[in-house]
């Protein structure tokens, strides 16, 4: 335990001081581009950046619900899976949120909400059929970790940041062709590239941001349930294996990306991951350890920084310690 709460800490930490620079580097970008365009114009860009942020957080829910065919699941349906939600909310110290299903070939689960709907915690009907029921509750533990901790809102604030210098960028860049001026021309191309640049930043630093929520996700769901960290390490390789055998037989099962920062596991990554232990036979703790004894590449750690997930071979050997 005393282990745990280091690691714990560690993250904290981590994800303080990624947070601290995706701010710090929105504020020295914007007053930059503010001492270079001499005008107020870009806080009325700033306003209509976030009011359409938020607007698409409180609207999110009704388009990921009629994205991925999702539906409120009756306790008729499954008592157990909805006494595991209570037990592990009360554990979690939270309200217990919505219970739904979608009816997603692949394995997978997501939370998500607004202060429209409430929050929702979704399985899909492949999780179900995949999963034994106790990976399924861990998989559930950590899907309420990032409600406890707001990860839903915490990640829709700093998405707002780069969207703004994306944007920014965009109509300086195309402004540009349409002034007569060489000077002009030449200023706004500086400051359309100085946003790209302070766009992809960020971009980087949010994507580091979300890895670091899913970590500590995986750490609440080990916290909360008995034996959480080998349930949930099996249940993350049971996923992986699991997503590619369902997208070669349903090829519907390939478009699911739209929100897949919501997924417990990116369904992209997991086919890859899933063709590299192809072969492996004997027990879920066989499979976990072959995965987690792979050797991690310099192609792997490159990937990794464009990936809302972290490297599947660091997070379950990080549940393992």
């Amino acid at each position: 335990m005393e282990d745990q709460g280091l690691n714990l800490v560690k993250l904290r930490l981590s994800m303080l001081g990624t947070l601290a620079l995706i701010i710090g580097v929105s504020t020295v970008g914007l007053a930059t581009l503010l001492s270079l365009t001499g005008s107020l114009n870009i806080y009325t860009l700033a306003t209509m950046v976030i009011l359409f942020n938020v607007a698409q957080w409180l609207m999110a829910p009704y388009i990921v619900n009629a994205l991925y065919k999702v539906r409120r699941l009756d306790p008729d349906e499954n008592p157990g899976l909805h006494r595991t939600l209570d037990d592990l909310s009360a554990r979690s110290g939270i309200k217990t949120p919505k219970l739904m299903i979608s009816n997603l070939p692949i394995p997978n689960a997501f939370a998500y909400g607004s202060p429209l709907t409430g929050n929702h915690v979704a399985v899909t009907q492949g999780l179900l059929t995949s999963l034994d029921h106790e990976e399924v509750e861990a998989v559930i533990g950590h899907e309420l970790g990032h409600i406890k901790h707001r990860d839903v809102q915490t990640m829709m604030l700093i998405s707002v940041l780069p969207s703004l210098f994306y944007i920014l960028a965009r109509s300086t860049m195309f402004a540009r062709y349409g002034s007569r001026d060489r000077r002009d021309s030449g200023g706004l191309a500086a400051i359309g590239g100085a946003s790209m640049l302070i766009y992809f930043v960020l971009l980087l630093f949010n994507l580091g941001f979300s890895r670091l929520r899913e970590y500590y996700a995986d750490q609440h769901s080990s916290l909360i349930v008995d034996d959480g960290a080998r349930k949930l390490s099996e249940g993350l390789a049971k996923i992986s294996t699991a997503t590619m055998r369902a997208r070669m037989i349903n090829p519907s099962a390939k478009t699911v990306g739209s929100f897949k920062a919501l997924f417990i596991s990116d369904p992209d990554s997991a086919v890859k991951d899933a063709a590299e232990i192809a072969g492996i036979w004997g027990s879920d703790d066989d499979l976990v350890r072959s995965i987690a004894s792979r050797r991690i590449t310099s192609l792997d750690r490159l990937g990794e920084l464009f990936s809302t997930h972290p490297n599947i071979v660091k997070r379950l050997r990080a549940l393992r310690d």
